[in-house]
């Protein structure tokens, strides 16, 4: 049976994102207050964040207020578009907060993702999604190299010692560290350890991720 949180000890984290410095805080807050002021989700922490639209969100504070948050907690937005750069970021930051039991809710369009089975269903859908599109990355890159091998040009793990199998995918693991994949989603992918895809991160010069 699931144990009820009571509202008191719930936290509500409402995240603020902009690109440019000219955008208006202020108005957004405003917002945000009476949407938590009418859905009663109790006293709002603003969590403010000027960040550009290519940075990766697991690089943005939005990573950290999903790590600390609990199940019961909630997020609120102005909008969904400012949680993620693209859809497959909002997908995968929605699907990692039903995960965790964190209610989202976006001002814009009234919209809420709580723990109702709809909601889950909802964030299984986003989750498959997300897959899906990491998927096509890596097709879209194996018919690049394909295309460049047709060409006439040299692909694969150069010869001599010291060499890692992972060199020759390295245009699609920087594909998917591009688009916020997992270290774990990655060595899945390839049939290695974390371990060996991290020191071979760190080798080549690529952000090592979590």
């Amino acid at each position: 049976m699931a144990i009820k949180v009571a509202p008191a000890t719930r936290k509500t984290v409402a995240y603020l994102r902009v690109s440019t410095l000219d955008q208006d805080l202020e108005k957004n807050k405003s917002d945000i207050l009476h949407f938590a002021n009418h859905h009663d989700l109790g006293k709002v922490n603003f969590v403010e964040e000027i960040a550009s639209g290519r940075k990766p969100w697991r690089e943005r504070q939005i990573a950290q207020v999903l790590e600390e948050l609990q199940s019961g907690d909630a997020i609120i937005v102005a909008e969904l578009s400012r949680l993620g750069r693209s859809m497959l970021e909002c997908m995968e930051i929605l699907a990692l907060a039903t995960r965790k039991g964190i209610r989202v809710y976006s001002v814009k369009g009234s919209w809420q993702l709580d723990d109702s089975i709809q909601s889950k269903i909802i964030a299984l859908a986003f989750s498959m999604a997300a897959e899906i599109e990491r998927d096509l990355i890596s097709q879209r890159t194996k018919e690049a190299l394909r295309f460049k091998k047709a060409q006439g040009l040299t692909l694969g793990r150069p010869k001599g010692p010291g060499k890692s199998k992972l060199d020759t995918f390295r245009p699609e693991i920087e594909s998917l560290l591009a688009n916020g994949s997992t270290q774990r989603f990655i060595a899945q992918r390839y049939h290695t350890t974390e371990a060996n895809l991290h020191n071979w991160l760190k080798k080549n010069g690529l952000k090592v991720i979590k």
